[in-house]
C-alpha cells in the first residue's frame, strides 16, 4: 500500500480544469495581469493629451517620491508605459509564473518588491546626482517613470537559481548582458534601474533556500516532448 502523503497529486483532466489549476498555481501573477488589463483599458479611454499628466501623478519620479513614496511605488506597478498587454502576458508566464510557483506567493512578492523599490531608489538617486551636478535638467524631477519592468528583471534574475548547473551560468550571463549592455549603450536612469533590479534579484538567493532542487531544462524538455507524444485516450 502507498501511504496517503506519498500519493501523487491529482492531475486535472480537461481544458477548463487544467487552465483553472494553472491560474491557481500563481495567483499573484494572474491577479496582477488582470489589474494591468483593467488599467490598460482605462488608458485607452483617456485622451492622448491627458495620458501623460495622468501617469505622471502615478510616477515614481523624484517629485512624487518626495511627496508620497508609498502611494506611487504601489501605483506605478499598475500601469504600462508602452508595450502591449499581450506581450506582458507572455513575459509573465515565462518568468513570474515559474518563480511564484517555485518560491510561493509570499517569497515571490518579496523578490519583486525588493527589485521594484530598490531599483527605483537607485535609479532615481542617480538622476538626482545628475541634476545636482548639472548633467540633467532640473525639470527631470518630474520624469515619467511607471511600469513593471524592474519587478520583471528581478524575477528573471532570481529564476537562475531554479536552473541546475551548468545551465544556470549561461542563463545568468544572458540576463546580465541584456541589462548591462542596455545601460552601457543607453546610459539613462531607467537603464540603471533595470540592471539594479537584476542584481537585486540575484541577491535574493537566501529566499530560494529550501524551495526544492534545481531543475535541468533538458529534462523538462524531454518530459514535455513525451507528454506531447503520449496518445490520448479514445472514448466510444
Amino acid at each position: 500500500m502507498v501511504a496517503k502523503h506519498e500519493e501523487p497529486p491529482h492531475q486535472p483532466h480537461g481544458f477548463l480544469p487544467a487552465a483553472w489549476a494553472y491560474l491557481r498555481s500563481a495567483p499573484g501573477t494572474f491577479l496582477w495581469l488582470l489589474a494591468l488589463l483593467v488599467t490598460t483599458i482605462v488608458l485607452h479611454h483617456i485622451s492622448p493629451a491627458s495620458t501623460e499628466a495622468f501617469l505622471r501623478r502615478r510616477s515614481t519620479n523624484l517629485h512624487q517620491l518626495a511627496r508620497d513614496p508609498v502611494r506611487v511605488l504601489a501605483a506605478s506597478t499598475l500601469w504600462l508605459d508602452g508595450g502591449s498587454w499581450l506581450g506582458y502576458v507572455v513575459l509573465y508566464n515565462l518568468f513570474h509564473v515559474p518563480v511564484e510557483r517555485w518560491l510561493g506567493t509570499l517569497r515571490w512578492f518579496l523578490v519583486i518588491a525588493a527589485a521594484h523599490v530598490g531599483a527605483t531608489y537607485l535609479s532615481e538617486g542617480v538622476l538626482y546626482w545628475a541634476i545636482h551636478h548639472g548633467r540633467a535638467p532640473a525639470t527631470a524631477v518630474n520624469t515619467l517613470d511607471v511600469g513593471v519592468s524592474y519587478a520583471l528583471a528581478g524575477a528573471q534574475a532570481v529564476l537562475a537559481y531554479r536552473i541546475t548547473t551548468p545551465w544556470r551560468y549561461p542563463y545568468a550571463a544572458v540576463v546580465l548582458l541584456w541589462y548591462g549592455s542596455a545601460m552601457i549603450s543607453g546610459r539613462t536612469f531607467t537603464d540603471v534601474g533595470h540592471l539594479s533590479a537584476a542584481l537585486i534579484g540575484f541577491a535574493c538567493y537566501p529566499l530560494t533556500r529550501g524551495r526544492g532542487p534545481a531543475v535541468n531544462p533538458l529534462t523538462c524538455l524531454r518530459s514535455l516532448r513525451r507528454s506531447l507524444r503520449r496518445p490520448r485516450p479514445h472514448h466510444d
